[in-house]
């Protein structure tokens, strides 16, 4: 597990583009996996310029996003679905049958979640999978708890994810209770692994990360130690605790 620090939000988008970018140019069909909330939008941002400046095509690269939450209509404004389109999709030219979002959806959500997990097989697994943190260590929507799933599975969002969330809905009573997210084993099948961290609110999950060797389901990010290949990309605010 490598991490590098950066000055700052920009400095942390920067040096993630610089990995994805020359990932696209050496993997044409890449299969990326796509992480929601604030801490993306800055990279999302320069995968858009490269785009229009000609650097990068995304005509044959597909994509799998980490999670959704249940019951939201994709086209909700606060669904990961309108997040993605909003903040990426609508701005480069990634083919719409290429974007895999989990669904939320329908009466039999464990379908749902078996289909995901056979469209992530068939496609060959993840090359490039993105991650955030939360103030809990969790990854995805993998909450801390006893036991973790290791596959695409429905989650009962924890109280203080929940508080989190709500910044983005007018009424905390809207804010979704359930989300569908990729497992455990899911995320560690990715051939890389890049984590962003962004602000003193992370600092304390971080620091934890980094300086302790156990691995654990109340601690989820724990089981990154064990992935060979996990890049984590901090701002000072984030690092300032190691």
């Amino acid at each position: 597990m490598q991490y590098i620090v950066k000055d700052d939000f920009n400095g942390i988008s920067a040096a993630a583009y610089d990995i994805y970018a020359d990932f696209i140019k050496k993997n044409s069909g890449a299969i990326l996996g796509l992480a929601t909330g604030s801490t993306p939008i800055g990279l999302y941002k320069l995968l858009i310029d490269g785009y229009k400046n000609k650097e990068l095509d995304f005509s044959q690269i597909s994509s799998f996003n980490l999670d959704e939450y249940v019951g939201l209509d994709p086209k909700n404004e606060n669904s990961y679905n309108s997040f993605m389109w909003k903040h990426l999709f609508d701005h480069i030219n990634i083919r719409p049958e290429n974007v895999h979002i989990p669904s939320g959806q329908g009466e039999n959500l464990k379908n749902n979640c078996r289909e995901y997990d056979r469209l992530i097989a068939s496609s060959g697994g993840i090359d490039l999978m993105l991650l955030g943190i939360g103030e809990n260590g969790h990854i995805a929507f993998n909450e801390p708890a006893k036991s973790l799933k290791a596959n695409t599975h429905v989650v009962n969002l924890c109280p203080d994810t929940i508080e989190v969330n709500s910044r983005f809905f007018d009424n905390s009573d809207d804010v979704p209770k359930q989300a569908i997210t990729m497992g455990l084993s899911q995320i560690l099948k990715s051939k890389r692994i890049v984590l962003l961290a962004s602000g003193r609110k992370k600092a304390k999950a971080i620091a934890r990360l980094i300086k302790e060797e156990e691995i654990s389901c109340s601690f989820p990010v724990s089981f990154l130690r064990v992935h060979t290949k996990t890049t984590i990309i901090l701002d000072k605010e984030a690092a300032s605790l190691l």
